[in-house]
């Protein structure tokens, strides 16, 4: 099976790129990891059979966005990644509180409105973690079936 190893190096070449040609857009540094963790957290989901079918998916109707929508065999799965660079203050899968999972319960329904009602899906969340060095592999949890109820 594709790991994802040739599309990741592809996206990285690209990245390298567009910071060398395009003008620098100032983000902040934990903007910068979330988004290197939620691509961790995509090619590790893939790996383990994952059918990714949507990124960062918003609606005009409601505030917050869901990180990941893919399939895990015939169950669709909402996904909420959090990226931490160190493991003394909040785990990762602690800090998706009850403020966020009201906020990601109605994207969920709002993107449920275009499948028929007998739909199964449920609600995971990623934790990644990187060590200290930027070299590092990152290490991935995944929680299956997560709560949504606040």
């Amino acid at each position: 099976m594709f790991s994802g190893q040739a599309t990741r190096a592809v996206l990285r070449v690209l990245d390298w790129l567009a910071e060398l040609t395009l003008p620098a857009v100032k983000l902040a540094v934990h903007y910068k990891t979330g988004r290197r963790g939620e691509e961790a957290a995509y090619f590790h989901l893939r790996r383990l059979g994952y059918t990714m079918v949507a990124r960062n998916f918003r609606t005009p109707r409601c505030r917050g966005e869901i990180d990941l929508i893919g399939w895990d065999a015939d169950i669709l799965c909402f996904v909420e990644v959090k990226t931490r660079t160190t493991r003394d203050v909040k785990p990762g899968e602690a800090a998706v509180d009850r403020h966020k999972r009201r906020q990601i319960a109605a994207v969920v329904r709002e993107y449920l409105r275009r499948f028929p009602p007998s739909c199964q899906w449920r609600f995971d969340v990623v934790s990644v973690y990187y060590p200290e060095s930027k070299a590092g592999q990152p290490q991935i949890e995944v929680f299956r079936n997560s709560s949504l109820t606040a």
